[in-house]
């Protein structure tokens, strides 16, 4: 979640050293910037693409929390805001 937005996590199926070494590419491929490398990395984590998960939920990636079906659990878990 950021800034109230659903973001995809990463395939948890992913052994954790092919894990590790795709998060230790992206993080080069984001000092270099190179775009294509961050993206070639994103999608091999399963953060990008094809939806890795099979039941058939879709992908409620970059949507705002509150347009979700997840809008309760994301009121649940917001601090309110104050004027003070």
């Amino acid at each position: 979640m950021v800034r109230g937005r659903l973001w995809r996590t990463s395939n948890p199926a992913l052994a954790p050293d092919r894990r590790q070494e795709l998060v230790i590419e992206l993080m080069d491929a984001r000092r270099k910037r190179d775009r294509a490398r961050v993206d070639a990395a994103k999608r091999a984590l399963g953060e990008r693409g094809p939806v890795w998960w099979d039941d058939g939920d879709p992908d409620w990636n970059r949507h705002l929390a509150k347009n979700t079906p997840y809008a309760d659990w994301w009121a649940a878990h917001t601090p309110p805001i104050t004027t003070e």
